[in-house]
């Protein structure tokens, strides 16, 4: 099979190696969409995110769609859920498996992750996803659990009033399931033209302009009753405190480049904010984006900027790191299955 990995900062390359064996409890899947993420971005520009650094060739990606290749499930298309817990730990019984110390992560670390033709993982973690949904669609489905994990963590309720700020894919799924689930107005933020554009279309009733650090005075004047941060930028957590009312929440979705966020304390004091950091998503988040596209209440079509084959991976990168448009996939295998050397 074809396999991609990054060797280091932004070397990438395409290997030939054997194809995985699946092992208990696991399935063969063929990948058939990766959508490329901040994070992967981190990985590709700096070699590591936060304090995890590239230790060898890692395949990234964990915003996964594929097909089950072997067994009695083979043909049915999936969402991969990439976090493999322990569910052992005192976080994972629990009930916070996203946050177990010694959870595997597809893409991140020593896991290998979906940038390739084939992938073995559990049964457990693969979402069955019906025909509605297009096979570069159905990477989205992680990134909208995301969002609806730190929706869960805003206290959001129907009838409020909230604020997005940042508003690359993370941000404008967040604004659409905020739309799906009643949010009386959506205050958005966003230094490029053509995703403040994507944020009206996808449900923000007002979008403001801001500079390249998420500051902007102006946005800071609609308050908002709960407020998320997804630019990964101080200046975009500043304008989130500032236009939050007083006794709100303040969720940090966004990855800071330098693994360090610094805030107004003086600010978040006299309002008495709350200030939640949101980390990845739970499974049962995938299974409830899965229902709300589904159902028509959240579209991903639009948020899909290109598509790529593996070969021209370098080129998505690229892409992706010039910000050119919104969400970015890589359709390691199209059209006809390959062979994977097993009945």
């Amino acid at each position: 099979m074809k396999v991609l990995r990054l060797h280091a900062a932004g070397v990438l390359e395409i290997h030939d190696e054997p194809d995985p064996v699946p092992g208990p409890g696991e399935e063969l899947v063929r990948v058939t969409g990766v959508g490329l993420c901040g994070s992967d971005l981190h990985w590709y520009e700096d070699g590591g995110i936060g304090d995890a650094r590239l230790s060898r060739a890692l395949v990234l990606g964990h915003e996964i769609g594929g097909v089950i290749a072997t067994g009695p499930s083979t043909g049915q298309r999936v969402a991969v859920d990439p976090a493999i817990p322990c569910e052992r730990c005192a976080a994972c019984v629990a009930g916070h498996a996203n946050l177990c110390a010694a959870l595997r992560f597809s893409g991140h670390g020593a896991t290998d992750g979906a940038l390739r033709e084939l992938m073995a993982w559990p049964r457990r973690l693969l979402q069955p996803v019906p025909d509605t949904i297009t096979d570069p669609e159905i990477p989205l489905l992680e990134p909208l659990g995301v969002a609806i994990h730190a929706i869960e963590l805003g206290h959001f309720r129907p009838g409020m009033r909230a604020g997005v700020y940042g508003c690359g894919p993370i941000g404008l799924l967040l604004i659409a399931a905020l739309r799906a689930m009643g949010a009386a107005e959506i205050v958005a933020t966003e230094p490029l033209p053509h995703r403040r554009t994507a944020a009206t279309a996808t449900g923000a009733t007002s979008v403001w302009p801001v500079d390249e650090q998420g500051r902007s005075g102006d946005a800071a004047a609609d308050i908002v009753d709960v407020a998320f941060e997804t630019a990964g930028e101080d200046g975009a957590v500043a304008t989130a405190m500032a236009a939050v009312r007083f006794g709100g929440r303040v969720v940090l979705a966004g990855i800071p480049a330098s693994d360090l966020t610094t805030f107004s304390a003086s600010l978040a004091r006299r309002k008495a904010l709350s200030l939640v950091l949101s980390r990845r998503m739970k499974a049962h988040h995938l299974v409830r984006a899965t229902a709300l596209v589904e159902a028509g209440l959240v579209a991903l079509a639009p948020i899909i900027s290109a598509t790529y084959p593996l070969e021209q991976a370098d080129e998505a990168f690229v892409g992706l790191a010039r910000r050119d448009g919104l969400k970015v996939v890589i359709e390691p295998t199209r059209g006809p299955a390959p062979a994977t050397g097993r009945d």
